[in-house]
């Protein structure tokens, strides 16, 4: 999906601007308005989603987003614009699609970590790929990202086949997992206001969270040009493999927490863990104690750790937690929804609000603001949930002696 999405971002489109707006800024707002809307979509479409219609959702999205790429390519500059919104819009829902795939089982922690540690890598793969391309085939900016997304059409084809192969979950899974089912509106709406408190708190969190994440990925080429790896194609899939084996190790290490509430728990350690990373090696680059790769993994390591649970695993061990009957993709799209939209704001902040400020000074800002709020979060959420669990759990134990 990644090489359908991402590759346009190695461009830099240089001396390009309209309505007073860099030109990579606006497709990049265009993707993400795309990508964002498609969210909200899927808030309703992916909770409802019945296995028999997976697979040829998937392909058609995947289809429809390389037909736009195209479009992208063929219409001349500001007009192309509206043909990276598409773009946005198919790719927006194929997370929920994959991950229905594999959520509700005793081996989800695993499966997810690597489905999450493998986004991580693609998106510097494909950027390296697409670097690739413009300079050792001679494509131009504009064909480049079609052209990269069309080497990736059968390896996406092969990967689907197997993925629909995927066994249902077991009786077992559901007893320790819940059972995933789809959910209704009625359903959808008992949820968040049952939930509403954590919940918002978990969106303003993960909307920062995405913001950042989204600039540090879309702004790749930029920053690491700023710190001296100008012309570097290797710089963009090594530090995302280091980050990935890391995050990795550590999230998979949880598959052996069995007891889901303590498995909650310990992601709520893991986002704290993530943000004081972030924090304290970003205060360590500024003071020159910190080589600037080592800090671009560090805070790659920080944003991942904190965006891979939200992203999939944080949810599923929730409705495993307090027995909850429906599906990981409503929260996840829920959240996801207003990430995006988080991350349009931030682009037009920088470029209308702090226009002078580097592409790098920026990013540094950012993760102190992203550090100070997720750790006050982590810790709120850390402590209600565990009331909220002590609670219920009294309550049970109540109604039995009845």
């Amino acid at each position: 999906m990644y090489a359908f999405r991402k590759p346009f971002t190695v461009a830099t489109f240089d001396g390009l601007a309209y309505f007073g707006v860099d030109y990579k800024i606006l497709l990049i707002i265009a993707q993400v308005l795309g990508y964002a809307l498609s969210k909200f979509i899927g808030i309703k479409v992916i909770s409802e989603l019945k296995p028999n219609r997976r697979l040829l959702l998937l392909i058609s999205l995947i289809f429809l987003a390389e037909m736009a790429l195209i479009g992208f390519a063929t219409l001349p500059a500001p007009y192309n614009i509206v043909f990276m919104f598409l773009n946005g819009i198919p790719l927006g829902m194929v997370w929920g699609i994959v991950f229905s795939y594999v959520e509700g089982r005793r081996f989800t922690d695993v499966l997810g970590v690597i489905l999450c540690a493998s986004f991580i890598v693609s998106s510097g793969v494909v950027k390296s790929v697409g670097l690739y391309v413009m300079n050792n085939w001679g494509v131009s900016e504009l064909w480049m990202p079609s052209v990269t997304g069309a080497l990736f059409v059968l390896p996406l084809l092969l990967s689907s086949y197997f993925l629909q192969r995927v066994p249902p979950p077991t009786a077992l899974d559901m007893e320790q997992r819940t059972e995933r089912i789809p959910m209704t509106k009625q359903d959808r709406k008992a949820l968040v206001k049952k939930f509403f408190f954590p919940l918002l708190l978990v969106v303003i969190f993960y909307t920062f969270l995405t913001a950042f994440r989204d600039f540090r990925d879309n702004f790749a080429r930029e920053l690491w040009d700023s710190m001296g790896y100008k012309g570097d194609i290797s710089v963009f899939s090594t530090s995302e493999i280091i980050i990935a084996i890391i995050v990795l190790l550590i999230i998979g290490s949880i598959f052996y927490v069995k007891d889901n509430f303590r498995a909650l728990l310990t992601y709520h350690l893991l986002l704290i863990l993530g943000t004081v990373v972030l924090g304290i090696s970003t205060l360590m680059f500024q003071l020159g104690m910190m080589n600037p790769f080592v800090w671009m993994v560090c805070t790659g390591f920080g944003l991942y750790i904190c965006y891979v649970p939200f992203n999939c695993l944080f949810f599923d061990r929730f409705i495993a937690a307090f027995k909850i009957k429906g599906n990981s993709g409503f929260l996840i799209y829920i959240a996801d929804a207003f990430g995006y939209v988080g991350s349009v704001l931030v682009l037009l902040y920088k470029n209308f609000g702090q226009a002078n400020l580097s592409w790098l000074n920026f990013f540094v800002y950012g993760t102190y603001a992203v550090a100070v709020i997720g750790i006050c979060i982590s810790v709120v959420l850390f402590v209600h949930f565990g009331a909220r669990h002590k609670s219920e759990k009294l309550n049970q134990e109540l109604d039995y002696g009845q």
